[in-house]
């Protein structure tokens, strides 16, 4: 097993994707994904963050990765995508795939908001076999658009103003990330080009404390005087996802004891 143990945080560099599957074909992919991706990534440079089931789409695999530099992760995509494990495997995971092209670049919002991994555990894919997947835990991951001129002010507002209030109805600290606008310098893997996001995931250990907590911000003036406040910094609405983890996911697996 990986046992997260340090105190730093994961990651300067960050991809969001979010894959269109085939009807029926995402638990292929996510055996595929824990069996043979994550250690072969990893082994590239790559760290592998966390892998999820969209509850809402059932053709959807949303995952997160990490890199410690855009050099680092040029370099690392090339390893990997360039080696002899992908040229094994990639038909068949392609094959699950309508579009693996929807990626967000990300970065921390502020030095303290990346990702904690912090005495989170991932089991060898040898430990998972036969095991039914999910033990309750769910992220809220929400993505917030963002007019252009006003990524620096939304940023800056929400920090200032929303997360005191998540604070305030008890909900668990998001990690907060901002596109990271560097030129995609692996140009094999598209991003979605001229977006501007704030992205924030919160992780709930339970089904009951996700809903408790959209049921107190739904009720909170507060928070909609905040949404008032930021409505005019937006391209468009934005896109919530509940998700949970795979056997193999070190963000959202299990605690190490």
């Amino acid at each position: 097993m990986i046992i997260e143990t340090g105190p730093r945080l994961c990651c300067p560099i960050v991809e969001l994707r979010e894959y269109a599957l085939h009807p029926g074909a995402r638990e292929t992919l996510i055996a595929l994904f824990d069996r043979h991706f994550v250690e072969g990534q990893e082994e590239a440079g790559i760290r592998v963050i966390g892998q999820f089931r969209d509850l809402d789409r059932e053709d959807r695999f949303v995952w997160f990765r990490g890199f410690e530099s855009m050099a680092a992760r040029r370099t690392a995509l090339a390893d990997f995508y360039g080696g002899p494990l992908w040229a094994t495997h990639k038909d068949a995971a392609n094959a699950t795939m309508i579009d693996s092209d929807n990626v967000l670049l990300l970065k921390p919002a502020s030095p303290n908001s990346g990702f904690n991994l912090r005495g989170m555990m991932r089991p060898s894919w040898q430990a998972t076999i036969g095991q039914e997947g999910g033990d309750g835990t769910v992220l809220l991951l929400s993505i917030h658009y963002v007019r252009p001129e006003g990524a620096a002010d939304f940023s800056s507002r929400f920090h200032a103003e929303v997360m005191p209030l998540l604070e305030a109805v008890g909900a668990p600290a998001p990690a907060c990330f901002v596109t990271e606008h560097a030129v995609n310098d692996f140009p094999r893997l598209p991003v979605r080009q001229g977006e501007n996001v704030l992205v924030t995931v919160q992780l709930f250990r339970q089904h009951s404390e996700l809903d408790r907590h959209r049921q107190a911000i739904a009720a909170d003036a507060g928070w909609r005087a905040a949404e008032e406040r930021v409505a005019f910094l937006r391209s468009r609405e934005p896109e919530y996802f509940r998700l949970t983890p795979t056997n193999r996911s070190l963000l959202g697996g299990k605690s190490a004891p």
